[in-house]
C-alpha cells in the first residue's frame, strides 16, 4: 500500500511538525518513507507545504503532485490542493479557519473545526495534530501506540511536556464526529 500524503497551510502552523510525525510513524512500522518541505523564505506566516510519502515499496519520486490524503490548515491551502487529490482520496480541512465547502464528490471531505477544538481544549497550536488524528481514523494507517512512539523520538527533550497534550490532540479528532 502507497500513501501520498500533502499537509498545508501557513508557516508556523505545524504542517513540518505533522509531516515528519508521519515519516516518523512510517519508520516504527519498517515502511519506505521520503519527507520533503517546501516554504517561502518567510519565518511565520508566508505558504508551507509538505509531501510525505508512505509505502511498502521503494518510493520513486519525493514530490506529492497528486495526493491520496490531504491535510488543509488555512484556506488558500485548501483551495490550492484540492483540486489536485486523487479520485477516490481523502481531504481534511480546518473549517475553523476555511470558509470553502469541498464541491468535488468523487473524494471524502471531512470539516473539522480543528482550532476551535485545540482552543477549547488548552491546546493552542494544536489544530495540526487534531486534524492529524481525524486523518488516524478515517484511514487507520497507524495506531495511537505508533504515534507516541513517534512523538517521543521526534519532540526534543526540552519540550516533552508536550507529548501528552499532543496525544490529547490526536483523541480529539479521532473522536471528531461531524
Amino acid at each position: 500500500m502507497t500513501y501520498e500524503i500533502l499537509l498545508a497551510g501557513f508557516g508556523g502552523q505545524g504542517v513540518l511538525f505533522a509531516g515528519k510525525l508521519l515519516a516518523y510513524c512510517a519508520l516504527f512500522e519498517g515502511k519506505e518513507i521520503s519527507w520533503l518541505p517546501s516554504y517561502g523564505p518567510e519565518m511565520r506566516g508566508g505558504k508551507c507545504n509538505c509531501s510525505v510519502c508512505i509505502s511498502d515499496e521503494p518510493i520513486g519520486s519525493p514530490k506529492v503532485l497528486e495526493p491520496d490524503l490531504l491535510i488543509a490548515l488555512n484556506g488558500p491551502s485548501f483551495e490550492a490542493f484540492v483540486p489536485t487529490v486523487k479520485a477516490g482520496g481523502k481531504v481534511f480541512a480546518d473549517s475553523s479557519l476555511i470558509d470553502a465547502a469541498c464541491d468535488r464528490t468523487d473524494i471524502d471531505c471531512y470539516m473539522v473545526p480543528a482550532t476551535q477544538i485545540a482552543d477549547d481544549n488548552g491546546l493552542a497550536k494544536g489544530s495540526n495534530i487534531v486534524l492529524l488524528g481525524k486523518l488516524l481514523a478515517e484511514t487507520g494507517i497507524f495506531s495511537t501506540e505508533t504515534v507516541r512512539k513517534a512523538l517521543e523520538k521526534n519532540t526534543p527533550a526540552s519540550r516533552a511536556h508536550t507529548i501528552d497534550n499532543n496525544m490529547k490532540a490526536i483523541a480529539l479528532g479521532m473522536e471528531y464526529q461531524g
